[in-house]
């Protein structure tokens, strides 16, 4: 997954305004006790931190695996 597909993830979930906020504020323990935007900087992979945002925000099935065409 690249990190394009991952923010059109976030903004199909969440909408483009709260996408952002989730990304920078919410605190994954899944990864490390830091938000998506940390985890990214730091070199995580977009498919990982995205696993970790469905599992914290019960994101449907039909986005788990990526955009519907």
């Amino acid at each position: 997954m690249r990190l394009t597909e991952f923010r059109g993830l976030m903004s199909a979930h969440f909408g483009p305004a709260r996408a952002s906020t989730v990304a920078a504020d919410h605190v994954f323990s899944a990864l490390g006790g830091r938000t998506a935007d940390e985890a990214l900087d730091a070199g995580e992979e977009p498919k990982t931190v995205w696993f970790a945002v469905c599992d914290d925000f019960d994101v449907p099935v039909a986005l788990r695996h990526g955009l519907p065409d």
